[in-house]
C-alpha cells in the first residue's frame, strides 16, 4: 500500500505486471468484491486494478467531499504506483468517477466503461435525505433496503447468501464517508459536459434498473460522441453482480476493439479515426436525450459594482432547504410576492447564509432559536428540517430547543418541541 500523504485508497492488482491497466471502480456502499466474477477473465488480458471507496471495504475512513475529491485520490494512488494511462470501467458512484477522469484528465483515460451511471443521480433532495436517515438511525435501514434496490427480486429470492453479502457490505461501511459520499452524488451534474467526452465509452445498464436505468443510459449515449449502449436484460442495478458473463463478455469486447491511442507529447494532440456507428444492444432503435442540454447561463448583472447575490443565494437556499421547499415557494410567488421571494434569495440566502465566518451548523442552531423566540412555528418546521441537512443531529437540535427554553420561555419552547418532534420523525423514518 501506499503512504501518500494524500488519504489513500486500498487497492489490489490482478493480471500480468506488463499488460495495460484496467481499473474497476465500485458502486456506493461496495467493495471490490462487485467484480470478483469479472476479473478472472478481464486478468487474461488487462493488469485490472480494483479499489475500494474511502470508508469501504478496508479502505482509511478519510471522508471525500466531491467526485473530484474521489478522483484525486484514485489519480494520486495511481500516480504513486507509476500509472500514467489506463481503462475504466465504473458502477455507479464509480462510473461518475469515470466521466470526472474523462472530462478533467482525458490524457490519462484510453477507454471508458460506464455501468448503472447517469450524468446526474436523481436529485440532490435524495442523496441530503439519505445522509439524514444515515446520520439519525445508521447504515441498517440503508443496509436492509439494498437488495430491493440493487437486485431483481428473483435474483434476490434465488441467491440469499448474495443477498446477505450486500447487506452486509452496507452495514460494514464506515457512516461519515456514506454521507459524505451522499453529499457527493447530491452535488454532481455533468450533463451540459458530454459532448466534451473524446474517450470511447460503453454504457452498461440493467434493463430492470429502478435506480439508474436505461432513461439515464440513453442520456449519456445521446451526450457522448463516441459512445455505445448496451442493455442487459434481467438484471437491475448491480449487474456485474446478477449477470457476471454477460457483464464480462461486454467489458472484454468493449476494451478490446475501443482503446484510443496516447497523446503525442511532440504535438498535443492524438489522431483520432472517424466515430464508428454506435450500436445499440437490445436497446430501441433510436436513442433520444430525456432531457435537453441547458445553454450556458447570462453572466449575472452587477448590483453597486460587486457580482448579484442572487445566484449564490439560490444554490444556498436550495442546499439547505431542498429543491421541493424552493420550487413551491418561487411557483406560488405573483406580482404582489414575488418582489419579496427575490429579497430573500439574495439577501437572507446570497448575503447572509453564504458569508464564511459561520458554518451551516452554527447558523442553524441560531435560527432554529431565533425562531423559537420569535413563535414562528411555521418556519421552525422546514428549518427543523434544513437543520438536518446541514449536520445536526435530533440529540444536538434537542438541545439548542432546551437552551432556547431557558432565554425564551418555556411556553415556546413546549411548541417548539412539538413541530420538531414531528419534522423529526417524518425526515428519519426510513421509506421502504
Amino acid at each position: 500500500m501506499s503512504d501518500m500523504k494524500t488519504p489513500p485508497l486500498q487497492y489490489r492488482f490482478d493480471g500480468p505486471e506488463d499488460a495495460p491497466v484496467l481499473i474497476l471502480g465500485p458502486s456506493l456502499g461496495t467493495t471490490w468484491h462487485m467484480f470478483d466474477r469479472q476479473v478472472p477473465e478481464l486478468a487474461k488480458q488487462w493488469r485490472v486494478f480494483r479499489f475500494d471507496l474511502p470508508g469501504h471495504g478496508g479502505s482509511p475512513a478519510h471522508p471525500a467531499g466531491s467526485v473530484a475529491d474521489l478522483a484525486d485520490r484514485l489519480l494520486a494512488t495511481l500516480d504513486a504506483l507509476g500509472v500514467q494511462r489506463f481503462g475504466y470501467a465504473g458502477c455507479a458512484l464509480g462510473g461518475a468517477v469515470g466521466l470526472e477522469l474523462a472530462l478533467r484528465h482525458p490524457e490519462r483515460v484510453a477507454s471508458l466503461g460506464l455501468i448503472a451511471a447517469s450524468p446526474r443521480f436523481g436529485t440532490a433532495d435524495e442523496f441530503r435525505q439519505r445522509g439524514v436517515i444515515v446520520r439519525t438511525n445508521g447504515l441498517d435501514p440503508i443496509a436492509r433496503m439494498s437488495p430491493d434496490r440493487w437486485f431483481t427480486s428473483g435474483f434476490a429470492a434465488a441467491q440469499p447468501a448474495i443477498t446477505e453479502w450486500a447487506v452486509q457490505m452496507v452495514r460494514t461501511t464506515d457512516p461519515g464517508c456514506y454521507i459524505a459520499a451522499c453529499e457527493a452524488l447530491a452535488a454532481f451534474d455533468v450533463r451540459s459536459e458530454l459532448g466534451r467526452i473524446g474517450v470511447p465509452t460503453l454504457v452498461l445498464v440493467g434493463s430492470d434498473d429502478q435506480v439508474t436505468g436505461p432513461a439515464e443510459a440513453r442520456t449519456l449515449v445521446a451526450g457522448i460522441p463516441d459512445a455505445r449502449l448496451a442493455v442487459v436484460p434481467g438484471a437491475s442495478h448491480l449487474v456485474p453482480v446478477e449477470q457476471p458473463a454477460a457483464v464480462t463478455d461486454l467489458l472484454l469486447r468493449h476494451f478490446s476493439t475501443a482503446w484510443q491511442p496516447a497523446y503525442d507529447h511532440h504535438t498535443g494532440q492524438i489522431a483520432i479515426t472517424a466515430a464508428p456507428v454506435k450500436p445499440v444492444l437490445a436497446a430501441p432503435p433510436q436513442v433520444t436525450p430525456i432531457a435537453e442540454i441547458a445553454p450556458p447561463p447570462a453572466a449575472p448583472p452587477q448590483v453597486m459594482g460587486r457580482p448579484d447575490p442572487y445566484d449564490a443565494g439560490i444554490k444556498v437556499r436550495r442546499e439547505v432547504l431542498g429543491d421541493a421547499h424552493v420550487d413551491r415557494a418561487l411557483a406560488q410567488a405573483d406580482e404582489f410576492s414575488g418582489d419579496f421571494q427575490d429579497f430573500i434569495t439574495r439577501y437572507a440566502w446570497g448575503e447572509i447564509w453564504d458569508r464564511p465566518g459561520l458554518d451551516r451548523r452554527s447558523r442553524s442552531c441560531v435560527t432554529l432559536t431565533a425562531l423559537v423566540a420569535g413563535g414562528h412555528l411555521d418556519e421552525l418546521a422546514f428549518h427543523t428540517r434544513a437543520a438536518l441537512r446541514n449536520g445536526l443531529t435530533p440529540a444536538e437540535i434537542k438541545e439548542v430547543l432546551l437552551q432556547a427554553a431557558v432565554y425564551c420561555g418555556v411556553p415556546a419552547a413546549n411548541s417548539a418541541f412539538k413541530v420538531a418532534q414531528q419534522v423529526i420523525r417524518e425526515e428519519t423514518t426510513p421509506t421502504e
